[in-house]
Order: C-alpha cells, then sequence, then structure tokens
C-alpha cells in the first residue's frame, strides 16, 4: 500500500499528451487508472488511434488499467475518483488532460456547443478535484497529493476561431488559482501545465510548417516535454509548488 497511484484523464491516442503522461508517471512508479474516450478522437479530422489503448497497456505492462468515460456525464468524475480507490485503495495523483475542442468562430456560436466545452472542461474538471479531495487519505510515501491541470495559455493571446473552448480553458487556469488554498490544508499541490503547441498529430502538414516558424528554435513541442513537467509537479520535489500556471512553449511567439 505504499506504492503511488494516479489517474489520468484523456487516454486514447498513443501519440497524445495524455499517453506520454501515463509512460512518465509509470516510470516513476505510479500504478496507473487511465481513462478517455477513443470516439471523440475518431470523429476529429485528424482522426482516432483503434489499438491506441490496448496498445499502451500492452506496453505499461501491469502499472496501468484503463476504463472509457465521458466526461459530458455529471456522475463520471465522482464515478472515476471512485474506481481508483477501489482498484488500487487510494489516490495520491490526478492528471487531467482532457479536453473537449471544435471551431466556434464569432458568428458561428451555437448554444448547445458552448455548453459542452463548459461541461467537459470546467464543469468535469472541478468535479474531479472536489471528489478527489473526498476521497484523499494523506498520500503516500510522505509526498500528499497531487493535481495537475491542464491549458494552451489562452491569456497570452486570443484564439478567434475556438472561442469557446478559450474560455473553458482560461476558466481551468483561474481554477487552479482558485482550488490551490483549499486544496493544500489538505495535502494536496494544484498546478496547470501551458505545453503550448504540442505535435500530437493533429495539425496538417501546413498548419504544422506555420506555426513551426513561431518557435525560434522551429519545431513544435512534443507530448514528452510536457509529461516531463507533470512527472516533477507529481514529485516530492515540487511539493511547495501550487497554484501556478506553467508556461512550458519553447519560446512561441503568437504574434509572429
Amino acid at each position: 500500500m505504499t506504492q503511488r497511484t494516479a489517474l489520468v484523464t484523456g487516454v486514447s491516442r498513443r501519440i497524445g499528451i495524455g499517453a506520454a503522461v501515463a509512460r512518465a508517471l509509470a516510470s516513476a512508479g505510479h500504478r496507473l487508472l487511465l481513462t478517455g474516450l477513443p470516439e471523440y478522437d475518431d470523429a476529429q479530422p485528424y482522426g482516432g488511434d483503434r489499438d491506441g489503448v490496448p496498445a499502451l497497456l500492452a506496453e505499461l505492462g501491469d502499472r496501468a488499467e484503463h476504463v472509457r468515460a465521458d466526461l459530458l456525464d455529471p456522475a463520471a468524475p465522482a464515478a472515476l475518483v471512485a474506481e481508483a480507490i477501489h482498484r488500487f485503495g487510494h489516490l495520491d495523483t490526478v492528471v487531467a488532460v482532457h479536453a473537449y475542442s471544435t471551431r466556434t468562430p464569432l458568428g458561428g456560436l451555437d448554444a448547445a456547443e458552448i455548453d459542452r466545452h463548459l461541461l467537459v472542461n470546467v464543469r468535469a474538471t472541478l468535479l474531479l478535484a472536489d471528489a478527489f479531495a473526498a476521497g484523499f487519505d494523506g498520500g503516500r510515501a510522505g509526498e500528499g497529493g497531487r493535481l495537475v491541470l491542464f491549458s494552451t495559455g489562452q491569456r497570452l493571446g486570443p484564439m478567434p476561431t475556438e472561442l469557446a473552448y478559450a474560455a473553458s480553458k482560461a476558466a481551468v487556469e483561474n481554477l487552479t488559482v482558485q482550488l490551490s488554498p483549499p486544496l493544500m490544508a489538505k495535502g494536496i499541490t494544484v498546478n496547470c501545465v501551458n505545453p503550448g503547441p504540442t505535435d500530437t498529430g493533429y495539425a496538417c502538414p501546413e498548419a504544422r510548417a506555420a506555426v513551426a516558424r513561431l518557435f525560434p528554435g522551429g519545431d513544435w513541442g512534443t507530448p514528452e516535454d510536457a509529461a516531463r513537467i507533470v512527472r516533477f509537479l507529481c514529485s516530492t520535489d515540487a511539493r511547495w509548488i501550487t497554484g501556478q500556471v506553467i508556461d512550458s512553449e519553447g519560446g512561441f511567439h503568437r504574434y509572429g
């Protein structure tokens, strides 16, 4: 019962940030309950990864298990936390990598689509934090608990074609600040990672080349870049860091 355990959301594609986070935490000794909604990725222009979940589980061996969850369901966050505790006996870490994102430009806004962004990206994240705090038993190995959220740097520049997504992720950044005092009182740190544009295979070649020119180094970040930050934030070395939005964008310049 001394092994640390983690719940990681947004895991379906092997080249995604969620999968990279799972690998990083497994390498740091965590047992993992992974969750995702593969059919969401299947419906996106970039396509899903039909064999992604089984292949990742085979790669991680007995360190990881996976359950499907739709975070539009208001009961899903608490059910995931309860399932992790049921399977492992305790839960030390929650990493919320999940995101809902579609085109929502001004002049083409739809109330239901705005709601989906807010429900998945904000409500589910807040409910995950609430359930995690309620079920937290102090953590293992004297390290306390960790909650790591994900953003895309919405406070740093506009996203005019994804207004609903930008609004929802800006809310996640603010939740990081709002949640830090009550969670720290329970022994849980909360931080948010903004990895900047990350090459997970979703961009067409033209868009990928255009965005790459906005990096001083000439290329996008990788899922592993984000995962290394998560691994650090979930370590003992990060016990005194909380309430922070960490921008790790490789010098990305939004305005060219």
